[in-house]
């Protein structure tokens, strides 16, 4: 049962189905041939003459971690944004296979529909974990809040469910009532990944998730992200400017270098085996220890 077991079970949450709505795109029939969680074909950005990135296209399939790495400034970013619909792409399709709805092209949604997939099916955690909080209200506010946006409305059910997921993320019980500028870095980035999962969603974005952090709190968030990746199925993308992130976390892993992606293929293949220029002086630069 996923998170939101209790609260359904608790008559809590409803069932709506918040992206209801005529589809173009009809969904395969039970006996279709699996198809891509996501699809991204041509997905380019630009600011002003200067490229984010240009004419980027994958496959995303479920239960599938993709690592995407690079260079500061190499456009890993500005991709994850446009992927996640907080920046629109200038050209390109990122099409989604919605559990209701079948494929939708997810920059042509209307706003309201895009707010909520995020609230749903789609979870984002941000570098910093203060622009993914509420650093106003209390630690189980801030998980709870994502419940309610999506239907919750019993108290006693919606800290129920805060109080479990905390307990999964490794802080205590007792820091519920606690607010995020009580907690140190690692643990406001535990809460923002709390909040994102609490609803169940199948697929998540995570930006640089252990950047900025000691080695050793890197560590345990790393543990941490890898089991709730296998114990929860989740599809993720992870951009990080680390190898080490993407050898414990990706199954396949993007290079991207001026906004275009210059290899691809499974982690293993390409961190011991690199094709391309590029990423040969990306693995050779890396310490080995």
């Amino acid at each position: 049962m996923t998170a939101l077991g209790p609260l359904v079970a608790a008559g809590a949450l409803a069932a709506p189905n918040p992206l209801a709505a005529p589809n173009p795109l009809a969904a395969p029939s039970p006996l279709a041939a699996p198809r891509p969680l996501l699809s991204v074909r041509g997905v380019t950005r630009r600011y002003g003459a200067r490229i984010g990135c240009e004419d980027v296209s994958f496959d995303l399939w479920p239960g599938e971690v993709l690592g995407i790495v690079g260079e500061s400034g190499s456009g890993k970013s500005t991709l994850l944004g446009a992927l996640a619909g907080l920046a629109a792409p200038d050209a390109g399709q990122v099409l989604y296979d919605h559990a209701v709805d079948g494929l939708i092209d997810v920059p042509r949604l209307p706003e309201p529909r895009r707010r909520m997939l995020m609230r749903t099916d789609w979870a984002f955690v941000h570098q910093n974990p203060r622009d993914g909080l509420r650093m106003n209200v209390s630690a189980g506010a801030n998980v709870g809040e994502r419940l309610m946006a999506v239907g919750a409305r019993n108290y006693g059910a919606i800290r129920a469910s805060a109080t479990d997921w905390l307990g999964r993320v490794e802080i205590a019980e007792t820091r519920i009532d606690d607010r995020p500028a009580a907690f140190s870095g690692g643990m406001q980035q535990r809460l923002q990944i709390a909040r994102n999962l609490v609803t169940g969603p199948r697929l998540a974005f995570m930006d640089e998730p252990t950047g900025g952090l000691d080695v050793s709190v890197q560590a345990r968030l790393l543990d941490l992200i890898r089991g709730l990746v296998r114990e929860l199925g989740l599809s993720a993308i992870i951009v990080t400017h680390d190898l080490a992130v993407v050898r414990l976390l990706a199954d396949r892993l993007m290079v991207m270098k001026d906004g275009r992606a210059v290899e691809t293929g499974l982690t293993d293949q390409v961190l011991d085996d690199p094709q391309h220029p590029y990423t040969q002086l990306l693995v050779s630069s890396v310490l080995q220890v």
